[in-house]
Parts: structure tokens; C-alpha cells; sequence
């Protein structure tokens, strides 16, 4: 009989390619979320973090929980209760999870849970970072602490826990991607701030990929980059968009100040970069279809057209 996984955050960019990957890789699928999904190929099940409730069937016939559910980060303006609800989120969906989990007798085997490259801090320039590295300041690496702690908590319940630290999601579906696409499009695209900051990325096959490796390798457990081996600089990036768009790049670096006065406090999620290592999920036997930027914008691109 095909093992079964529970996806929270399934209705997300990350959420819809995976459930697609793992119903070709011949899984039962079900989805955890707000509302009831009409997918004839998935089941569908409820549930309410502010009320503590999930309905009961969901976990207790998973085998694989999947946890992507989270408030979008770039979605709207950090305003003080956006950053409570990308915080809460997170946090209490986790712990909900954990004591419910916790009330089952034979809980699920393997729990895997995104997380983000945003625990390293703001900008730290062209350092390779690993898992060893340090949390870095700053409210994303505040909310990714504190978000860990609490998927760190199922561990207690003797499971195999996989975090994965997320980088940029590139996806022709959704993301970042697409709206940094359309600037180039307009003959409007231009590097951000200094241009110089790490744009850690991975193509969404790949991520989808570790998450299955993580679910049939038994070896894998504790906290993996989840990003292609090759960063690039933002000035690198929006370059090579240009080139497989066939456009020309005129205007000059949009101001860090211009930034902040668009987009507030979330510049940071543009003005800052990590240079972030992908050597340990490598190390495991992970290989990459996207190692460069280059051919994975141009299949991306080349099918979004």
C-alpha cells in the first residue's frame, strides 16, 4: 500500500508542485488546510490554529507530515500585525502540530518542515554559510529561530525530523520570480540597492526532489540548506534574466533609500543576501538538476513564454 503524506501549506507555490511530484511518485496525498480543497486526486482536511483544532483522521493516517504552512514573508507590508501573523504562523501552526501529534499513539514516521535561509541574518556579504553557521539579527532571523525551536520539539517524539532552510524559490508559477521577470520584460529591470548582495536560490523541481529524498532516506535527518550550490549576486541575477529574455539592462541600481521607501522595513528582503552552502545535502547523495542559475532561469523563462 502507497504511504500516505500530509501536506500543511499545500495550497502555496511550493505546496501545489509537490503534491504533483508525489502523486507521479505514486504517494496517497492528503492536504491540511483553512479550507477544503475540491482536488478529486488529494484528501482534504481542516484545520484551525487560532482554536487549536486539526480533524483527527489527518494525522492519524499520515505516514509523512510535510509542514510548508506559513504566512507569505513578501506577500504584503511588514506592518506590526503582518509581522505577528508571518511570526504566529509559523510558531503556533508548529506547536500545534507537535502536541497533536504527541496524543497519537503510533504518530507519523518522518516529519519535514520548511524553514528559512533568513535564520542567517540580514547581509553577511560573500561568506559561505553551512548549518554550523550562526543565527544571525533581525526580525527574519528572529522568526526562523524561533520557528525551529518548535519544529526542533518534535524530535522528542522519536521521529526522523528534516528541516529544510529555503532559499529563493524560482518557479514560473508564482514567487519572486515572475514579478523580477516582468521588470526585465518592460525594459524596467535594474539591480537592487548595491546589486552586490547573495541571492541564494533553488529551482522548485529541486527543492521538491529533497523533500522526496528526505521522505525515502532514512540517513536524512537534522537541519539541510536547501539551496542550489551555486549563489549568485542580484546584480548576477537580474544580468542573467536579461540575457535569456533577450533585453537590454539600462537603468542604473535602484537606491537602497528608493527601496526603503517603497517597501519599508521588507527591503530588507532585497537590499540583504546570504551566500548560503549547499554541501551538506550534497554530501548525502542529494544531485542537483540546477547547480547554475543560468539554466534554470532559461527553462523557466523559455516555458514561461
Amino acid at each position: 500500500m502507497p504511504k500516505s503524506v500530509l501536506i500543511t501549506g499545500a495550497s502555496g507555490l511550493v505546496g501545489t508542485r509537490l503534491t504533483e511530484v508525489l502523486l507521479i511518485n505514486g504517494y496517497q496525498v492528503s492536504h491540511l488546510g483553512r479550507y477544503k480543497t475540491s482536488k478529486k486526486s488529494v484528501k482534504s482536511y481542516i484545520w484551525d490554529i487560532s482554536k487549536g483544532f486539526i480533524e483527527e483522521e489527518a494525522l492519524e493516517s499520515a505516514n509523512i507530515v510535510v509542514h510548508l504552512a506559513g504566512a507569505g514573508v513578501a506577500d504584503k507590508r511588514w506592518t506590526k500585525k503582518r509581522k505577528e501573523e508571518i511570526l504566529q504562523s509559523r510558531v503556533d501552526s508548529t506547536r500545534l502540530l507537535f502536541n497533536k501529534l504527541a496524543s497519537i499513539v503510533s504518530p507519523c514516521e518522518v516529519f519535514i518542515s520548511a524553514s528559512a535561509t533568513g535564520i542567517y541574518g540580514l547581509n553577511t556579504g560573500d561568506i559561505w554559510l553551512s548549518e554550523k553557521s550562526p543565527v544571525g539579527d533581525g526580525y527574519l532571523a528572529e522568526v526562523t529561530r524561533r520557528w525551529e525551536q518548535e519544529i526542533t520539539r518534535i524530535q522528542e517524539l522519536k521521529l526522523r525530523v528534516i528541516t529544510l532552510r529555503v532559499g529563493i524559490v524560482l518557479s514560473n508559477r508564482g514567487g519572486a520570480l515572475p514579478k523580477l521577470a516582468q521588470t526585465v520584460r518592460w525594459q524596467l529591470g535594474a539591480a537592487l540597492g548595491t546589486g552586490k548582495q547573495y541571492m541564494s536560490w533553488i529551482h522548485i523541481d529541486d527543492l521538491c526532489q529533497i523533500i522526496n529524498k528526505a521522505i525515502v532516506d532514512t540517513d536524512l535527518a537534522g537541519i539541510f540548506n536547501a539551496v542550489a550550490p551555486n549563489a549568485v549576486t542580484n546584480e548576477e541575477f537580474t544580468s542573467k534574466m536579461a540575457q535569456v529574455m533577450k533585453k537590454h539592462l539600462w537603468l542604473p541600481a535602484v537606491p537602497a533609500w528608493v527601496l526603503k521607501v517603497m517597501l519599508g522595513e521588507m527591503a530588507e528582503l532585497v537590499l540583504g543576501g546570504n551566500r548560503v552552502s549547499s554541501k551538506k545535502i550534497q554530501s548525502m547523495g542529494y544531485e542537483f538538476n540546477y547547480t547554475e542559475v543560468l539554466p534554470a532561469l532559461n527553462r523557466l523563462l523559455g516555458e514561461e513564454q
